[in-house]
C-alpha cells in the first residue's frame, strides 16, 4: 500500500497516536501532513509506504473547520482542555446575529496572527508549550495567515456559545482566532469544539475510521490518483533504466511535476526543471 488514507480522527487522541495505530495495523511506514489537537476531530491525511515521500507536495494545503466558541470565559490553553483562568458576565447584545456577523467579516483577508502559548512552535530550541507548562513567558512573533471565508452557523445563547465555519490558510491557529473574535465582541472566550472538514482537496466525506482500517474494508488514494491532474510523460524502455538510476533526461516540457509511465504502466513521479526530467518518487 503506497498512498494516502484520509482518517476521521476521533476526539481525545493525538495525531501521533493515530499514526502509531495505523503503523501497527499496516506494518508499513506511516506519516501525516500536519497535526490536529487532541480535542479536535476530523480530516487527518495519513501517508502510507512510499506515500510518505509525497509530504512535500501536501504541506501548503488550506483547511476548513467547523468551530464552537464559548464566550465569557478564558482558559490557559485557549481551548476546553485548559483550566479556566478568567470569567466575565456577558452583555445580552453579544449574541446579536448582526453584530457577530459583522465581527466575523473583519477577519477576512491576509493578516498577522499571534500563535497561542500552548503550541508546538519552537523558540530558542524549545516548544512554546514547554515554556507555558513552567509558567515562563517568551516573545511570540506573529505569523502571516489568510482567512478566505468565515460564516456564522449557529447562536446558542443559553450555552454562551456560537458556531462558525472557517476556510483558512496553512498555519492558522483556530484557538487564537477564537480568542480574537471574542475580544472583538467585547468579551473573552475559548475554542470548545473543533472539527476539521477539509485539508486541501481531502474531504471529510472521504474519511474512514481506525476501526474500518482494522477490518481492512477501506480503499486508499494511490500516488497516481494523487497527481491525476498533472500531465503524463511516457519514457521509452531504453531510457528507463538510466532515468531510474538518477540520470536526468532531456525533456522539452514546462517546469512542473509529471506522472511518469513506461509501456503505459505508472512508475512514479518526476520533475522537469530547465527542460531536464529527474526522478522524484519511484514505486
Amino acid at each position: 500500500m503506497d498512498g494516502i488514507i484520509i482518517i476521521n480522527k476521533p476526539k481525545n487522541c493525538t495525531s501521533h497516536d493515530i499514526v502509531n495505530r495505523v503503523k501497527k495495523i499496516t506494518g508499513q511506514k506511516v506519516g501525516h501532513t500536519g497535526t490536529l489537537d487532541p480535542m479536535a476531530t476530523g480530516v487527518l491525511p495519513l501517508l502510507i509506504g512510499k506515500g510518505t515521500l509525497c509530504s512535500k507536495y501536501l504541506i501548503e494545503h488550506d483547511k476548513r473547520y467547523q468551530v464552537e466558541l464559548t464566550l465569557g470565559a478564558k482558559t490557559d490553553t485557549a481551548d476546553a482542555e485548559g483550566n479556566i483562568i478568567e470569567e466575565q458576565l456577558l452583555k445580552e447584545n453579544v449574541f446579536r446575529k448582526e453584530k457577530i456577523e459583522e465581527v466575523l467579516k473583519t477577519f477576512l483577508g491576509k493578516q498577522e496572527q499571534i500563535p497561542p502559548m500552548y503550541s508546538a512552535i519552537k523558540v530558542k530550541g524549545k516548544k512554546l508549550y514547554e515554556y507555558a507548562r513552567k509558567g515562563q513567558t517568551v516573545e511570540i512573533k506573529p505569523r502571516n495567515i489568510e482567512i478566505f471565508e468565515i460564516q456564522l452557523l449557529k447562536i446558542k445563547q443559553e450555552q454562551k456559545q456560537i458556531e462558525f465555519q472557517v476556510h483558512c490558510s496553512k498555519g492558522t491557529y483556530i484557538r487564537s482566532l477564537c480568542e480574537d473574535i471574542a475580544n472583538k465582541l467585547g468579551t473573552i472566550g475559548y475554542m470548545s469544539e473543533l472539527n476539521r472538514t477539509r485539508v486541501g482537496k481531502f474531504l471529510i466525506d472521504q474519511a474512514v475510521t481506525i476501526e474500518q482500517i482494522e477490518e481492512n474494508t477501506i480503499s486508499y488514494i494511490t500516488i497516481e490518483d494523487l497527481f491525476k491532474e498533472k500531465e503524463a510523460i511516457q519514457i521509452e524502455e531504453k531510457r528507463l533504466v538510466p532515468f531510474l538510476n538518477g540520470v536526468k533526461l532531456t525533456m522539452k516540457r514546462l517546469d512542473d511535476v509529471y506522472r511518469i509511465y513506461s509501456n503505459n504502466q505508472f512508475i512514479g513521479i518526476g520533475v522537469v526543471e530547465n527542460e531536464l526530467l529527474k526522478r522524484d518518487i519511484i514505486l
